[in-house]
């Protein structure tokens, strides 16, 4: 473990929050971005994590993404809400999003935000959950730069576009289920290329097409979609869900989520609500624990999400695991010495 430093939850969030600070970003802003890295770290997702730090300042420094920007509502009907995160980050605009979804599908059954000239959200299934504990099924849609070929194409075009589902559990925390719609989220790519590893053979192809281990040869060409061509079909219709209901830029015209240049990359992002006890009838509870007392009856099977529990309960009692060159990164953007 030498090469990795061991963080309390406190100590990870106030380094976060420290080095967003130092790099032109509004303090609030850097609260509620921070808790969302922490948090990405907290449940094993590290790709969503502090390995983002270096991109997401240097993105700030060059106005890439603003980091001052607040973000403005519109109510459209009773049941849609639509937000302008006015090229900022997308925490902040989900954060306006989520109370707006629980009281209006709480009187009306269900309720749809659609965000605009967003950016990358992060652990999609997160925002989800937060919603799953009201009492709603929740799913949230976003598109990212491109990085999916179209099927039997070699030029990236789609994003891995994260979807990710979520729905109250009566016996236990909600049920979560969270996919990029590559083999491996994008993230997991760059956190390999910034600790100087490999990857895994299986998860990119280079530019012409060729599988690879680089992680650099892999940014520069395509991800692997799950299911080939269901996969970036699946693809496809995040772009329509997610740039075209929100009319923000699709994969291929989306500037880069890793670095400072270029314009802002203008990603959009949909987040669905259903109410489950009033559009079921009060139902929704007796069948929830019906599946999951099924499934967890047979002999090695699991739910979806077990590992993020598992992860959670790990970091709340331990603190977390940073790769050294990350924690290094982020303690000099922070201003500080290591």
């Amino acid at each position: 473990m030498s090469d990795m430093v061991n963080l309390t939850l406190q100590e990870a969030r106030k380094l976060t929050i420290d080095a967003l600070s130092a790099n032109k970003t509004d303090p609030a802003v850097a609260e509620i971005v921070g808790q969302a890295l922490v948090n990405a770290e907290v449940d094993g997702q590290g790709g969503h994590g502090l390995s983002r730090i270096p991109s997401y300042t240097a993105q700030t420094r060059t106005g890439k993404v603003d980091g001052y920007a607040k973000p403005e509502t519109e109510l459209i009907t009773p049941v849609v809400q639509r937000i302008d995160a006015k090229f900022g980050f997308a925490y902040p605009a989900i954060e306006v999003a989520l109370p707006f979804l629980k009281d209006a599908s709480a009187i009306n059954g269900l309720a749809l935000s659609a965000i605009r000239h967003s950016h990358h959200f992060g652990q999609a299934g997160a925002h989800c959950e937060r919603l799953a504990r009201d009492g709603m099924v929740a799913f949230i849609f976003g598109n990212g730069p491109k990085a999916i070929a179209a099927y039997g194409g070699k030029n990236p075009m789609f994003g891995t576009n994260p979807i990710a589902f979520a729905a109250p559990n009566p016996d236990g925390e909600p049920l979560v289920i969270d996919l990029a719609l590559s083999r491996v989220a994008r993230g997991k790519i760059m956190a390999a290329q910034r600790t100087g590893n490999t990857i895994p053979e299986g998860w990119a192809l280079d530019a012409e097409g060729q599988p690879t281990t680089d992680p650099d040869a892999a940014l520069a060409g395509t991800m692997i979609p799950i299911g080939e061509a269901k996969g970036a079909a699946l693809a496809m219709m995040i772009e329509i869900l997610a740039a075209g209901l929100c009319g923000t830029a699709f994969g291929f015209e989306a500037s880069s989520l890793f670095s400072g240049e270029g314009d802002a990359p203008n990603l959009g992002q949909v987040i669905l609500t259903i109410n489950a006890d009033l559009v079921s009838g009060g139902a929704f509870a007796e069948r929830m624990q019906t599946l999951v007392a099924v499934i967890e009856a047979e002999q090695g099977t699991r739910l979806p999400g077990t590992s993020r529990l598992a992860a959670r309960e790990k970091a709340r009692l331990n603190g977390i695991n940073l790769p050294k060159p990350i924690y290094e990164e982020a303690v000099r953007l922070a201003g500080r010495s290591a």
